[in-house]
């Protein structure tokens, strides 16, 4: 067990005050620093991004060989609104005045900020994989944005938001939401170099907020995991559907993946539309219509050749349905594209 205090008045005196604590080296460029440690404590990284207008980025992707508690102060100059999501392991969470501290599991997410002077502390598990997503706002900066509109969000986190005085602590702990590993998948993939790269992972950084946001909306209305159906078999459902989008040619049947899966038809149904907000033999078309599309783009494949690589067997069935989707015969997409490539060229 380790205890580690941090008294920082940025996110980067954190990542420097977290190096002289635990060892690694941090490296940077384009504006990014990474802290890479592989010694007794911990092998992995963490990640830090600042923004503009007091938007931060901390991305953990380590394992830590002894339990870690951060015990880190709030300052007046940096006492953010944090938004964190574990997509690999889990952590646990307390105010410093608390004597308790509850878990954030896999998949679960945590907002919080303190008040000025207070500590927080978050524990990291010993020997856990762990990939945790963490974003700061800083809310001095943050207000003076131009297109920041608070007054839009719920009283709860209006609240907090125009609470720049610091004077009022706040802690929710969300639910299981699996479109924020989606969206922090994207974030790990994110290619590039220079100011591109850094645009790539703001705008995504940005729908990841959103999404805590929405979250938080959707519990404050009651709309929370449905009872019928546990995050276990939540995380079995989302593997269906990582199946069927990485091979959406293959014959898939309702019986079947009940029977693979190991859960009834009922809570395969139950589970896709909570997660996907469709059946499950609609989510199957959906990702099939979204390959063809795919693929009238960027293959030189016919149009009856792509019908029956992703598992349609009628061609007029595809054109319908394709139409009724993006409201646009396959063939007109396909002469559209062929026009913006030929002007394209012309230039």
């Amino acid at each position: 067990m380790k205890h580690i205090e941090i008294s920082a008045d940025s996110p980067k005196d954190f990542l420097e005050q977290f190096q002289d604590a635990i060892g690694g080296e941090i490296t940077e460029r384009w504006g990014e620093s990474i802290l890479k440690i592989n010694n007794q404590d911990a092998i992995g990284s963490i990640r830090y991004i600042p923004f503009d207008w007091g938007v931060h980025l901390m991305d953990f992707k380590i394992k830590f060989h002894k339990q870690i508690t951060l015990h880190s102060k709030s300052y007046d100059d940096f006492n953010p609104i944090r938004f964190i999501y574990p997509s690999v392991g889990h952590l646990k969470h307390k105010f410093g005045k608390d004597n308790t501290s509850k878990e954030v599991s896999q998949f679960q997410s945590l907002i919080f900020t303190n008040k000025d002077g207070a500590f927080n502390d978050i524990i990291f598990p010993k020997d856990v994989q762990l990939e945790i997503n963490v974003i700061q706002i800083v809310r001095k900066h943050f207000l003076k944005k131009k297109t920041t509109n608070v007054s839009t969000l719920n009283k709860k986190l209006y609240e907090v938001f125009i609470d720049t005085d610091h004077d009022n602590r706040f802690v929710n702990y969300g639910t299981l939401n699996l479109k924020m590993a989606d969206l922090i998948k994207r974030l790990h993939k994110v290619r590039g170099k220079g100011m591109l790269r850094i645009l790539k992972i703001e705008s995504l950084v940005y729908e990841i907020l959103s999404v805590h946001i929405q979250q938080h909306n959707s519990l404050l209305d009651g709309n929370e995991v449905p009872e019928a159906i546990s995050n276990t078999e939540l995380k079995i459902v989302r593997k269906i559907g990582f199946a069927i989008l990485k091979n959406p040619a293959k014959a898939y049947s309702l019986t079947q993946l009940s029977f693979q899966s190991g859960l009834t038809q009922a809570k395969l149904q139950e589970g896709f539309k909570f997660l996907y907000k469709r059946t499950v033999t609609e989510y199957i078309r959906h990702v099939r219509l979204e390959s063809a599309r795919d693929m009238l783009k960027n293959t030189d494949l016919n149009i009856s050749q792509i019908v029956y690589s992703i598992g349609f067997s009628s061609r007029s069935y595809f054109s319908k349905i394709f139409k009724e989707k993006y409201k646009i015969t396959p063939n007109q997409f396909k002469k559209k594209l062929k026009v913006v490539t030929s002007k394209s060229l012309d230039i």
